[in-house]
């Protein structure tokens, strides 16, 4: 193990027990250092902070819930960082795509003063859509209607599974589960 710290030394060293001993030490700890330099540099990135979530939350005035999932905890982050500015279509689906993970389509109508979200790229609803509406309830302009369209199996779907009725009975899934099959 201390063979990366003796080769930068004289030549006369390598054959030392004793410094043997110490470079074997001392790589151990510059180990250890870098290790934990690396988890304190993670805390400064929403995706990868785990202990320092309650700050985040706290400084971006999100109520702190540690029962939450930290993935949940990490999309309400990014929601709030993403949600500041003036608000766009472009800015919805940002903050709606950081809380689903997956891809969103924002549809405006200025003509019923509402806008639609559809969840194009997940089946069903989205674990975390109480957090997602609250974020984007907070960013929307009061007078504008908030929208959700969720996607579910279809009939093509289905078919296109290509499965028996009795393999289908096999899976015993929920009805649920059933709207939002997606086979991994």
């Amino acid at each position: 193990m201390s063979n990366s710290l003796l080769k930068h030394m004289p030549s006369y060293y390598r054959t030392s027990k004793v410094i043997a001993n110490l470079t074997n030490m001392e790589e151990k700890e510059l180990h250890d250092f870098k290790n934990k330099l690396e988890e304190v540099l993670n805390q400064f990135y929403v995706d990868a902070a785990t202990y320092t979530l309650e700050r985040w939350e706290r400084e971006l005035g999100i109520p702190i819930n540690h029962s939450k999932p930290i993935e949940h905890r990490r999309s309400a982050i990014k929601s709030k960082i993403r949600g500041s500015g003036t608000i766009t279509v472009k800015l919805i689906k940002n903050v709606a795509e950081s809380f689903t993970n997956g891809e969103v389509e924002v549809v405006e109508n200025p003509e019923n003063y509402s806008f639609t979200i559809r969840f194009v790229s997940i089946r069903g609803i989205p674990s975390n859509i109480d957090d997602l509406k609250k974020a984007i309830k907070e960013i929307k302009p009061a007078h504008l209607v908030d929208e959700y369209y969720y996607r579910y199996l279809i009939w093509d779907e289905f078919d296109n599974e290509n499965k028996t009725w009795d393999q289908w009975d096999a899976l015993n899934l929920t009805w649920e589960q059933l709207e939002c099959y997606k086979e991994v």
